[in-house]
């Protein structure tokens, strides 16, 4: 599948007035997709012959994953998509607890019903793209669910920083079946609205457990 088409309905023709950001988040796509092949080199050249463009911006798309830790320069040869081992993805999962949790908790005792209430179509949305098993989706609609619960501390910074986690957190990672990963979507998803439902309830006394569990499985 022409790594163009990962970018989602209606992608087809790159438009030449957003060239980098379109591939920028094709590529995205088809990193969460395992489409490009964690430890596979790359070329600018190569890909940008697969989306019908030149080097340049997929180079410039290919430096942003660079930067977020998805891919690395390899010298005259391209990008590497970088692997994720076991170690690894368990170390961001621990530093995304010690950021989200607190501040969640924190967020729990202080925000209305009615604007928890607001985020339970981004928790739909996520339960939406699990059910279907659609990785790329599925990782646009957590970042978006957990970047919304966190705006509501105000701390610009925080969001910044978490987000960057949880990108990190979401490339593609060895072992596991389809299956298997996509029971895990549907698993985490529910977690997002039984989150949701217990804070729009305030029943405070089963928030944290309910926090812990999903980020226990982060």
């Amino acid at each position: 599948m022409d790594v163009v088409e990962q970018a989602g309905a209606g992608a087809g023709v790159i438009r030449r007035n957003s060239v980098r950001g379109q591939i920028l988040d094709a590529l995205r796509s088809a990193l969460v997709d395992g489409e490009l092949t964690p430890g596979e080199v790359y070329s600018a050249p190569v890909l940008g012959e697969r989306f019908g463009v030149s080097a340049t911006p997929v180079r410039e798309a290919m430096q942003q994953l660079a930067s977020e830790g998805a891919v690395e320069v390899v010298p005259n040869r391209g990008f590497r998509v970088v692997e994720r081992g076991a170690r690894e993805l368990a170390e961001l999962a621990e530093v995304r607890a010690l950021i989200e949790v607190p501040v969640m908790l924190r967020l729990a005792r202080t925000v209305p019903a009615a604007c928890w209430a607001g985020l339970l179509p981004l928790a739909e949305a996520t339960v939406a793209a699990a059910a279907r098993g659609d990785l790329a989706r599925y990782a646009e609609a957590d970042r978006a669910f957990h970047g919304a619960v966190l705006s509501l501390s105000g701390n610009r910074q925080l969001v910044r920083v978490a987000e960057d986690l949880h990108r990190r957190s979401q490339w593609p990672r060895g072992g596991g079946s389809a299956a298997g990963r996509r029971a895990g979507l549907v698993a985490d998803a529910a977690q997002h609205v039984a989150l949701l439902e217990a804070l729009v309830a305030q029943d405070l006394a089963v928030v944290p457990g309910l926090v812990g569990e999903h980020f226990g499985g982060a």
